[in-house]
Protein backbone atom coordinates (compact mmCIF):
# COMPACT_ATOMS: atom_id res chain seq x y z
CA UNK A 1 0.00 0.00 0.00
CA UNK A 2 1.40 3.35 -1.15
CA UNK A 3 1.64 5.68 2.36
CA UNK A 4 1.53 9.66 1.63
CA UNK A 5 2.21 11.83 4.72
CA UNK A 6 0.96 15.10 5.08
CA UNK A 7 1.31 18.25 6.90
CA UNK A 8 4.41 18.74 7.28
CA UNK A 9 6.35 21.36 8.75
CA UNK A 10 9.52 21.22 9.41
CA UNK A 11 12.68 19.30 7.92
CA UNK A 12 13.47 17.14 11.11
CA UNK A 13 9.95 15.62 10.44
CA UNK A 14 10.41 15.24 6.35
CA UNK A 15 13.57 13.46 6.62
CA UNK A 16 12.22 11.33 9.48
CA UNK A 17 9.13 10.55 7.26
CA UNK A 18 11.22 9.49 3.78
CA UNK A 19 13.54 7.61 5.90
CA UNK A 20 10.94 5.63 8.03
CA UNK A 21 9.77 4.21 4.16
CA UNK A 22 6.85 6.54 3.12
CA UNK A 23 5.81 6.89 -0.62
CA UNK A 24 5.42 10.93 -0.27
CA UNK A 25 5.14 13.99 1.64
CA UNK A 26 2.53 15.90 1.58
CA UNK A 27 3.31 20.16 2.56
CA UNK A 28 0.43 22.86 3.34
CA UNK A 29 0.75 25.92 1.18
CA UNK A 30 -2.73 27.53 1.70
CA UNK A 31 -3.90 29.93 4.58
CA UNK A 32 -6.70 28.61 5.50
CA UNK A 33 -4.89 25.93 6.84
CA UNK A 34 -3.48 25.42 10.49
CA UNK A 35 -1.06 23.95 9.29
CA UNK A 36 0.58 26.24 6.41
CA UNK A 37 3.75 27.07 5.43
CA UNK A 38 5.29 29.62 3.20
CA UNK A 39 7.28 29.08 -0.09
CA UNK A 40 10.52 29.30 1.43
CA UNK A 41 9.58 26.66 3.79
CA UNK A 42 8.32 24.14 1.59
CA UNK A 43 11.61 24.79 -0.82
CA UNK A 44 13.75 23.95 2.45
CA UNK A 45 11.85 21.08 3.12
CA UNK A 46 12.09 19.52 -0.42
CA UNK A 47 15.66 20.88 -1.02
CA UNK A 48 16.22 18.63 1.95
CA UNK A 49 14.75 14.97 1.22
CA UNK A 50 16.14 12.77 -1.98
CA UNK A 51 15.21 12.32 -5.61
CA UNK A 52 12.87 9.09 -5.07
CA UNK A 53 10.37 10.67 -2.32
CA UNK A 54 7.22 11.99 -3.88
CA UNK A 55 7.11 15.95 -2.81
CA UNK A 56 3.31 17.01 -2.82
CA UNK A 57 2.30 20.30 -2.37
CA UNK A 58 -1.56 20.76 -1.01
CA UNK A 59 -3.40 23.85 -1.29
CA UNK A 60 -7.04 25.43 -1.21
CA UNK A 61 -6.35 28.36 -3.09
CA UNK A 62 -8.32 30.20 -6.22
CA UNK A 63 -5.23 32.36 -6.77
CA UNK A 64 -3.25 31.85 -9.74
CA UNK A 65 -0.35 34.19 -8.58
CA UNK A 66 -0.62 31.52 -5.89
CA UNK A 67 -0.27 28.81 -7.62
CA UNK A 68 2.39 30.29 -9.99
CA UNK A 69 4.27 30.17 -6.78
CA UNK A 70 3.68 26.67 -5.89
CA UNK A 71 4.81 25.39 -9.54
CA UNK A 72 8.08 27.41 -8.91
CA UNK A 73 8.99 24.52 -6.25
CA UNK A 74 8.98 21.97 -8.65
CA UNK A 75 6.64 19.37 -6.68
CA UNK A 76 6.29 16.34 -8.33
CA UNK A 77 2.39 16.90 -7.42
CA UNK A 78 -0.66 19.50 -6.29
CA UNK A 79 -3.09 18.41 -4.57
CA UNK A 80 -6.22 21.40 -4.66
CA UNK A 81 -9.38 21.19 -3.31
CA UNK A 82 -10.81 24.15 -5.49
CA UNK A 83 -11.66 23.97 -8.77
CA UNK A 84 -8.82 26.37 -9.99
CA UNK A 85 -7.41 25.79 -13.47
CA UNK A 86 -3.54 24.60 -13.38
CA UNK A 87 -1.28 26.91 -15.61
CA UNK A 88 0.13 24.97 -18.09
CA UNK A 89 3.61 25.60 -16.96
CA UNK A 90 3.07 22.92 -14.75
CA UNK A 91 4.96 19.60 -15.54
CA UNK A 92 3.65 17.22 -11.95
CA UNK A 93 0.89 15.45 -11.58
CA UNK A 94 -2.56 16.95 -10.54
CA UNK A 95 -4.63 15.47 -7.62
CA UNK A 96 -8.09 16.68 -6.98
CA UNK A 97 -9.82 16.97 -3.72
CA UNK A 98 -13.47 15.27 -3.68
CA UNK A 99 -16.06 14.98 -1.14
CA UNK A 100 -19.40 12.95 -0.76
CA UNK A 101 -21.29 15.96 -3.17
CA UNK A 102 -18.54 16.15 -5.65
CA UNK A 103 -19.00 14.97 -9.18
CA UNK A 104 -15.63 12.76 -10.65
CA UNK A 105 -12.77 15.57 -12.36
CA UNK A 106 -11.75 14.53 -15.81
CA UNK A 107 -8.86 16.89 -15.27
CA UNK A 108 -6.50 15.63 -12.92
CA UNK A 109 -3.85 12.77 -12.62
CA UNK A 110 -5.63 11.17 -9.25
CA UNK A 111 -8.52 12.21 -7.09
CA UNK A 112 -8.66 12.05 -3.34
CA UNK A 113 -11.79 11.27 -1.24
CA UNK A 114 -11.20 13.78 1.83
CA UNK A 115 -13.92 15.79 3.26
CA UNK A 116 -11.76 16.10 6.51
CA UNK A 117 -8.54 18.30 5.23
CA UNK A 118 -6.71 17.49 7.97
CA UNK A 119 -9.02 17.86 11.02
CA UNK A 120 -9.30 14.19 11.42
CA UNK A 121 -13.00 13.84 10.45
CA UNK A 122 -13.82 10.00 9.09
CA UNK A 123 -13.98 9.26 5.91
CA UNK A 124 -17.72 8.17 4.23
CA UNK A 125 -16.22 4.17 3.77
CA UNK A 126 -19.31 3.87 1.39
CA UNK A 127 -19.12 6.95 -0.78
CA UNK A 128 -15.44 6.31 -1.01
CA UNK A 129 -15.89 2.69 -1.95
CA UNK A 130 -18.21 3.86 -4.50
CA UNK A 131 -15.70 6.04 -6.12
CA UNK A 132 -12.77 3.57 -6.35
CA UNK A 133 -15.33 1.31 -8.08
CA UNK A 134 -16.07 4.38 -10.86
CA UNK A 135 -13.24 6.14 -11.44
CA UNK A 136 -10.72 5.48 -14.19
CA UNK A 137 -8.17 7.35 -12.14
CA UNK A 138 -6.05 6.11 -8.94
CA UNK A 139 -8.55 7.10 -5.80
CA UNK A 140 -6.45 8.25 -2.24
CA UNK A 141 -8.32 7.75 0.82
CA UNK A 142 -7.95 10.41 3.57
CA UNK A 143 -10.03 11.08 6.42
CA UNK A 144 -9.57 10.16 10.20
CA UNK A 145 -7.08 7.91 9.29
CA UNK A 146 -4.41 6.57 12.18
CA UNK A 147 -2.61 3.65 13.12
CA UNK A 148 -5.78 1.95 14.38
CA UNK A 149 -8.20 2.12 11.43
CA UNK A 150 -6.31 1.93 8.31
CA UNK A 151 -5.49 -1.58 8.01
CA UNK A 152 -9.55 -2.05 8.32
CA UNK A 153 -9.47 0.95 5.46
CA UNK A 154 -7.56 -0.50 3.04
CA UNK A 155 -9.50 -3.59 3.05
CA UNK A 156 -12.67 -2.23 3.06
CA UNK A 157 -12.38 0.87 0.20
CA UNK A 158 -9.06 -0.88 -1.65
CA UNK A 159 -7.85 2.34 -2.29
CA UNK A 160 -4.62 3.42 -4.86
CA UNK A 161 -3.00 5.03 -1.71
CA UNK A 162 -4.09 6.40 2.23
CA UNK A 163 -2.77 9.85 3.50
CA UNK A 164 -2.58 10.84 6.95
CA UNK A 165 -1.98 13.94 9.17
CA UNK A 166 -3.22 14.24 11.94
CA UNK A 167 -3.57 11.11 13.14
CA UNK A 168 -0.01 10.56 13.64
CA UNK A 169 0.88 14.25 15.25
CA UNK A 170 1.18 15.56 18.52
CA UNK A 171 0.20 18.42 18.14
CA UNK A 172 -0.78 20.64 14.85
CA UNK A 173 2.39 20.39 12.65
CA UNK A 174 4.24 18.16 14.36
CA UNK A 175 4.61 14.17 13.72
CA UNK A 176 4.69 11.70 16.76
CA UNK A 177 7.23 9.61 14.98
CA UNK A 178 6.16 6.47 16.83
CA UNK A 179 2.73 7.03 15.70
CA UNK A 180 4.60 7.33 12.12
CA UNK A 181 5.85 4.08 12.43
CA UNK A 182 2.56 2.64 13.70
CA UNK A 183 0.79 3.98 10.35
CA UNK A 184 3.70 2.33 8.48
CA UNK A 185 3.60 -0.89 9.70
CA UNK A 186 -0.70 -1.23 10.15
CA UNK A 187 0.00 -0.29 6.10
CA UNK A 188 1.48 -3.91 5.95
CA UNK A 189 4.66 -2.27 5.41
CA UNK A 190 7.88 -2.55 7.12
CA UNK A 191 9.82 0.96 8.06
CA UNK A 192 13.07 1.21 6.46
CA UNK A 193 14.27 3.38 9.71
CA UNK A 194 17.31 2.23 11.42
CA UNK A 195 16.40 4.06 14.63
CA UNK A 196 19.26 6.42 15.90
CA UNK A 197 20.06 8.25 19.03
CA UNK A 198 17.72 11.67 19.33
CA UNK A 199 14.87 10.18 16.87
CA UNK A 200 12.70 10.16 19.60
CA UNK A 201 12.53 12.45 23.04
CA UNK A 202 11.65 11.33 26.23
Amino acid sequence: MRIKICGVTNVEDALFIEEAGADAIGVVISKESKRNISIDKADEIFSALGPFIIKVVVTHTTSYEKLNEIISLNPDAIQISTNCKIPDTFRGRLIRVIGSESEIPDDCDALIVDESHGNGKAYNAEYAKKIVKKSHMPVILAGGLNSSNVSEAITSVRPYAVDVCSGVEDKVGIKNRFEVLEFIRACGRLPGIKIKKGYFKD
